[in-house]
């Protein structure tokens, strides 16, 4: 099936039913040792909680026989809880008329979002959860209960004093899985304590455009990255069976293309051939599937021009056919509604529930009134939907309740408490933050910062808490500081206590709204004495549309403080606290060090200045390439000739590829220094089909302090018959290295690892030769027959 047709083809189709079987993935199992295995996630390809209980599936069918037309379309609605709840009163009050309405009248069987667009405490999320039960299994005529969702995105976002971690972006940068399976895990747990039981996270969407909105909720712009992190976290939050009170389930999103945007706004326009659809955007959805992912969210624009809401062919053919996915698809937020309003291919409200249900949508994330319900209603009635299509969905959400456990108890349950504020999430946190910065810069040794110097510290994000956290924090944009935990430092009060508050004197020179806050005279008066200047710029919290930006540059009143401060000749050190590379080239010159702050979260102000007193040696990676400048955004992955200098010769003496962001991907210094013997190959050919080679590399720390070092390996063809990426990121390992101590990396490359979708757009390993890369070191491989 050509993803070329499944973009362009008619949205309207008659219902054929499909067989839908996932095969049971093989369980690979742990790999041991440092063998990364790179074909597949090496720890885990068991289904978590597979859906094809047979007892369940009979109660499902049981319950299913008893339900009417109008419960059926109930369950397929989701409503936001802000619809109940008087807004006019400052503290939560819930209008209960409300719900019965919804419960009883419309029978909604979900319900999402937080009750004031702020966290709760645990004693309100348990009178929302225990108010909205009630009336469902007491006064419903089925007792079926209510499935309750939120965006728990870095942790549990929408309960009060939660520890959060890094955005995904940072997990990306840290190189280690371990922190994906904790973040996951941990937040998992507290949203069950919470009495939620649906979480709508990962994000498995691939960056792409720098300027998007959600690039900070993305793993990075690696395929294998993203696939491998959010495999990590799926498996960890639902552990390895969702009824478990430690357990969610996840929901893998948003499904297709997402992040593709053409012209990096957030809900646009992704026009994608169907090769590069295949070789980056599907393979973390495909191993999300494989993993037992139970739940996805389409994505909210279009595809090629055509609403992947309204894409059969992608949410049913490939989502179902193809990939085998047997669990419940959701929208997001009201896109059944902007079929109609925004992307303006249903003339009628009407014409776009008929488009979405007929594409493939199982629930509707309405989310503030019952047209969803009342259309339903209307167009079963007229035969344009037949009954036999919504048992196809009911079931699925009806499986899901039951897998849940919310059939048997659909309250908050005792043994879940203890898991609300897990003792080890702060520690865990702020290892995550620490492996998570990124040293991108640092002539002349400037960092670490010695004892007892005097620090002058300016710029916007320095005192902010939403710049070290971003989206999701407490509230959906993560702006409002109220929210934050009294705990939680920004880099100021972390460098005052690290330094010593009598050495670290502070102005914030500039705002984030573009506004001055100190002259220059003030800022260089502030200077005189000052032995360093740390400077702290980029970005508040942000997401969705209201992240949109016309202009990857830091605003001028940012980059003046830079200048400004530049006159004195003294040390800056540049610390970025944003969620996407804004463009800085034009003063990147002008300061010595440069720490790249990736939205680290409730612990990040501590790492950051654990960072710049030397108490921590830095090992991110960056999981994007960080533009030099604003029109120039090639990926590490880039064709090729897309890459090739002028003389079509990169061997040529002088010629380098014109990949040239300001920090390419990988890029990540550390205040120890290492050596790397020679790559190793166990074989120097493997066959196309189902072999594989060990990939070994010794690394030796060879400074006198202890390190974590993080390899990536990535690989390119020679020749093939498309043009071949520049390099694919197919691997990494990352250790801990004492003074002097000597390890070997050694990486698994899968003949599949190195497969192409050809110019018939099938994915095919071809015979041939490749390039090997770790570290500074390259060896060639041969594919053969």
């Amino acid at each position: 099936m050509s993803i070329t047709s499944l973009a362009l083809g008619n949205v309207r189709h008659k219902k054929r039913s499909t067989n839908l079987n996932v095969m049971l993935a093989k369980a690979l199992g742990q790999a041991l040792g440092l063998v990364a295995c790179l074909a597949f996630p090496t720890w885990v390809w068991a289904q978590t909680g597979n859906i094809s209980n047979t007892a369940t599936d009979a109660q499902v069918e049981a319950l299913l026989r008893q339900m009417t037309i109008e419960e059926k379309i109930g369950q397929m609605t989701q409503i936001t809880m802000g619809v109940f709840v008087d807004n006019t009163k400052k503290e939560m009050v819930l209008k209960p008329e409300g719900l019965r309405k919804a419960i009883l009248e419309y029978k909604v069987g979900s319900i999402l979002n937080n009750a004031q667009d702020h966290a709760q405490t645990v004693q309100e999320w348990h009178t929302i959860i225990k108010t909205i039960q009630d009336i469902a299994t007491k006064e419903g005529r089925l007792k079926v209960p209510v499935l309750y969702g939120v965006d728990a995105i870095h942790g549990a976002t929408y309960i009060s004093n939660s520890v959060l971690f890094p955005q995904q972006l940072g997990i990306g940068c840290a190189r280690n899985r371990t922190f994906a399976q904790q973040m996951g895990r941990i937040t998992a747990a507290s949203t069950r304590a919470s009495g939620v039981r649906w979480n709508f996270a990962p994000v498995l969407d691939v960056a792409r455009s720098p300027l998007w909105s959600r690039f900070p909720e993305t793993f990075g712009e690696s395929t294998y990255l993203v696939r491998e992190l959010g495999v990590a976290n799926i498996v960890a939050a639902q552990g390895g069976n969702v009824a478990n009170p430690t357990s969610v389930a996840a929901c893998m999103k948003h499904f297709l293309g997402y992040s593709a945007t053409n012209s990096g706004k957030d809900r646009t326009t992704a026009s994608l051939s169907e090769r590069d659809m295949r070789e980056t955007f599907l393979p973390p959805f495909r191993a999300a599937v494989r993993a037992g992912a139970k739940t996805v969210m389409i994505n909210s624009g279009d595809l090629n021009g055509i609403p992947v809401h309204a894409n059969k062919r992608i949410l049913t053919d490939l989502l179902r056919t193809e990939l085998g996915f047997e669990g419940l698809a959701v929208t997001d937020w009201e896109d059944i509604v902007k079929l109609n309003t925004r992307h303006k291919v249903a003339p009628t409200l009407k014409e776009a529930v008929l488009m979405a249900i007929e594409a493939g949508v199982d629930m509707s994330m309405v989310p503030y009134d019952y047209n969803f319900c009342i259309l339903m209603a209307e167009l079963v009635k007229e035969g344009k939907i037949t009954e036999t299509r919504l048992d196809l969905s009911v079931r699925r959400i009806l499986k899901l309740k039951y897998e849940l456990g919310l059939m048997t108890n659909a309250y908050p349950e005792p043994v879940a408490m203890p898991n609300l504020y897990p003792k080890e999430a702060e520690a865990i946190s702020l290892n995550a933050a620490r492996e998570a910065l990124v040293l991108l810069k640092n002539d002349n040794n400037t960092l670490p910062i010695p004892t007892g110097k005097k620090v002058l510290v300016v710029g916007p994000t320095a005192d902010h808490l939403p710049s070290l956290h971003g989206s999701w924090s407490y509230t959906w944009q993560g702006t409002d500081v109220s929210q934050y935990p009294t705990s939680t430092k920004s880099i100021l009060a972390a460098m005052r206590l690290k330094f010593g508050a009598q050495n670290v004197s502070y102005l914030q020179g500039a705002d984030l709204k573009d506004k001055e806050k100190n002259t220059s005279v003030e800022l260089l008066k502030a200077a005189q004495t000052a032995d360093y200047m740390v400077v702290c710029l980029g970005e508040d919290g942000y997401a969705e549309i209201p992240g949109n930006i016309n202009d990857l540059n830091l605003p001028m009143v940012q980059t003046n403080l830079v200048r400004t401060l530049a006159e004195t000749k003294k040390p800056i050190v540049l610390v970025l606290a944003e969620g996407r590379p804004r463009v800085f080239s034009a003063v990147e010159p002008m300061v010595k060090s440069v720490v790249f702050a990736p939205q680290p979260g409730t612990m990040g102000g501590v790492a950051i200045a654990e960072l710049l007193a030397g108490d921590l040696n830095p090992s991110g990676r960056l999981s994007f390439s960080y533009p030099k400048h604003p029109n120039d955004l090639l990926t590490h992955d880039a064709r090729i000739a897309d890459v090739m200098p002028e003389s079509n010769n990169l061997s040529a003496p002088g010629q380098v590829a014109q990949y040239q962001p300001l920090y390419p991907f990988g890029a990540g210094m550390s205040y120890s220094t290492f050596a790397y013997g020679e790559v190793k190959l166990s074989k120097t050919s493997l066959k196309a089909a189902d072999d594989s080679v060990l990939i070994t590399v010794k690394v030796t720390n060879k400074s006198t302090r202890a390190a974590k070092h993080a390899l990536d390996l990535m690989v390119s063809d020679v020749y093939a018959s498309v043009i071949p990426a520049y390099r694919l990121h197919k691997g990494f390992i990352k250790q801990d290295l004492m003074p002097g101590e000597t390890k070997d990396y050694v990486f698994t490359l899968r003949a599949e690892d190195l497969s192409v979708v050809n110019i018939e757009n099938k994915t095919v390993v071809e015979p041939g030769e490749f390039r090997v890369f770790v570290a500074d070191k390259e060896v060639r491989l041969d594919v053969i027959r």
